[in-house]
């Protein structure tokens, strides 16, 4: 997952103007009032999450509205702004109606022949044609609920979308004249006109096996990505072409491989389902010096967190409830800083981030509903298990469900966590907020089942929200509304995994089940116009509710799907490091290090665990 590299003194510095999150909650109040006579019905239904919780400050608009010497508005014609309100109901669906209803007869034709089946045969029956003509009335009234019902799940949560951030033609004026010329970048990577025209710019193609992590360096110039195939590539992405290539040192697959901070690319941190916590020595001629282990989770490792600032420290979480703390710097670099419970049973743990803003705090989620934070300098396991707050949505305390959270991650400042929630939806909470504390957004449409998904910010902001899907696509949602803006087909092999911002471009990479990865720039001529959207988010919410009923059941045909298509593409790890460079296995073991859980190389790296 992409992090917030602690950012924002850099990209709010030396602004003349109001930023985004800035003295807006005059705008957000007159538009929430103005959403309340439109759509009263929808946001009527959250109302667990509290009225204060919901009314975040949304930024003013960016950039000029444009003015000509005379001091006239200039008309608006070239915001680059698509409209992004997806309904149920969109026109550019049309085109795909006529499959729609051929696959539906095929559907249900049984439906039919069961219903002619059981109605009475005598002389006085009906002829074949009447029986038809209800039939399709019945299937038309079927869908129509199913429409109906689909719609208001939708938008029971929803705002209006704000008006347009960014206007092209007035900010590329401003900026040959050099007024606010260094903001311009910024607001372009915000601005949701060029969301809404993301499309596939091309594939790096190196890996054999499914690629589990992305991590642009700080300057954005090179991309790591780790695999099924136990090997770490950097890539020259602008270029296409993999600069350094090494074999981590793990035993089983690769989850994470970040650069830290402020080490000019020369330190790469790795965790993986071995539970080994190792890091890379990388030179500056291309090449990997060895690997180092730091720690030992006994568990799978899935997710570090970087501190912002710190070349040489940051954070690991496993599956065996652990939060290590590793100092490059010292001996024994692995400290351990707690052990995540819940009353006195472990909880494990899928994923963890620092806040960029109070570095000091951290954030873990996993095998249960709640969102921990925890303060480094603080944590007394005797006091609440030395937790600082927790968050869970109001509806999943006391669900009988086993909802956990695969992702988490802070926004660009640190006031906001963001939580992707296995077979559920995707939550916003306000990190300020006091314990217990409801969420404030709600993201629905995608489906985070088969693997364990991640989730990410988009825009230099935060702007945006962004995940992958079962379904194989690409969700962009706006955040302050929860619309949908931008959907995409992100991966053929049928789920979207990781997904990178560029830290400084409007862009990003994807990868997923397939064994490349996916670029993606704004270059489209028109904004998106969802098609397909709908038919997808009822697949998905279907499915969701399906399985909903048989909970319990792991191995259902999805999953073994899954699993019989990572065995039969995995190569032999031995044939794969036969011609591996040989890296140094030398270790920093902390005392509670453990080789129990090396796993082996048939662990399937993307099935949730």
């Amino acid at each position: 997952m992409a992090e917030a590299d602690g950012k924002s003194t850099v990209l709010n510095g030396g602004s003349e103007e109001k930023e985004p999150g800035e003295d807006q909650h005059k705008e957000e109040d007159a538009s929430e009032s103005n959403e309340g006579q439109t759509q009263s019905s929808s946001q009527d239904a959250p109302k667990e999450t509290g009225e204060a919780s919901r009314d975040k400050p949304m930024p003013d608009v960016e950039g000029e509205t444009g003015t000509n010497r005379d001091g006239e508005e200039e008309e608006d014609t070239d915001s680059m702004d698509g409209s992004g309100l997806y309904s149920l109901t969109e026109d550019g669906e049309r085109e795909s109606e006529g499959g729609r209803r051929e696959r539906a007869k095929d559907k249900d034709g049984g439906k039919r022949a069961a219903r002619k089946r059981n109605r009475p045969d005598t002389n006085h029956s009906t002829s074949s044609d009447e029986d038809d003509d209800e039939d399709e009335e019945e299937e038309q009234k079927d869908d129509e609920d199913d429409d109906e019902a689909m719609e208001a799940w939708l938008g029971a949560e929803l705002s209006d979308l704000r008006g347009p951030v960014w206007r092209a033609v007035p900010s590329l004026r401003y900026r040959e004249i050099g007024r606010n010329s260094h903001q311009f970048v910024r607001r372009v990577c915000g601005a949701r006109g060029l969301v809404q025209r993301l499309e596939l710019q091309g594939r790096l193609e190196r890996h054999t096996g499914c690629v589990n992590t992305l991590h642009f360096n700080p300057s954005g110039t090179r991309l790591a990505s780790g695999s099924d195939d136990l090997r770490v590539v950097i890539w020259d992405w602008a270029v296409r072409r993999a600069e350094l290539e090494f074999d981590s040192g793990h035993k089983s697959n690769v989850f994470q491989a970040k650069f830290l901070p402020h080490s000019g690319d020369s330190t790469l941190a790795m965790c993986a389902r071995d539970g080994q916590i190792r890091v890379a020595e990388l030179s500056a001629t291309q090449r990997c010096k060895n690997t180092k282990r730091v720690a030992q989770h006994k568990g799978a490792a899935h997710k570090l967190a970087l501190e912002p600032d710190s070349p040489c420290s940051f954070l690991s979480a496993g599956e065996d409830a652990v939060v290590f703390g590793i100092d490059l710097r010292l001996d024994r670099p692995a400290n351990k800083l707690v052990v995540v419970k819940e009353g006195d049973k472990k909880v494990g743990l899928y994923t963890i981030f620092v806040n960029p803003a109070k570095t000091q705090h951290f954030a873990v989620g996993g095998r249960d509903q709640y969102v921990r934070i925890y303060d480094q300098r603080k944590i007394n396991e005797n006091d609440n298990n030395g937790v600082l707050k927790k968050f869970c949505p109001s509806h999943l305390v006391s669900s009988e469900s086993k909802t956990n959270i695969t992702c988490l991650v802070y926004s660009h400042d640190g006031t906001e966590l963001l939580a992707s929630y296995n077979d559920e939806d995707i939550y916003l909470f306000d990190s300020n907020h006091s314990d217990g504390a409801d969420y404030r957004r709600r993201y629905k449409g995608h489906r985070n089942n088969a693997t364990v998904k991640g989730v990410n910010f988009y825009g230099p902001c935060s702007e945006f929200v962004v995940s992958g899907s079962d379904c194989g696509h690409i969700y962009l949602w706006d955040k302050y509304s929860a619309r949908i803006v931008q959907f995409m087909e992100g991966d053929r092999g049928g789920v979207v995994n990781c997904l990178e911002p560029h830290p400084h471009l409007p862009g990003m990479a994807t990868s997923g089940l397939d064994h490349d990865i996916k670029l993606w720039a704004p270059t489209a001529e028109t904004p998106t116009g969802l098609k397909g959207l709908k038919e997808v988010m009822k697949k998905n919410k279907r499915e969701r509710d399906e399985d909903s009923v048989r909970h319990g059941d792991q191995y259902d045909t999805q999953l073994l799907w899954f699993l019989m298509r990572h065995m039969r593409n995995r190569r032999p790890p031995r044939a794969r490091r036969e011609g591996a460079d040989a890296d140094t296995d030398e270790s920093w073991s902390s005392p509670d290090s453990s080789d129990e859980e090396e796993g082996g190389p048939d662990h399937v790296q993307c099935m949730s665990s």
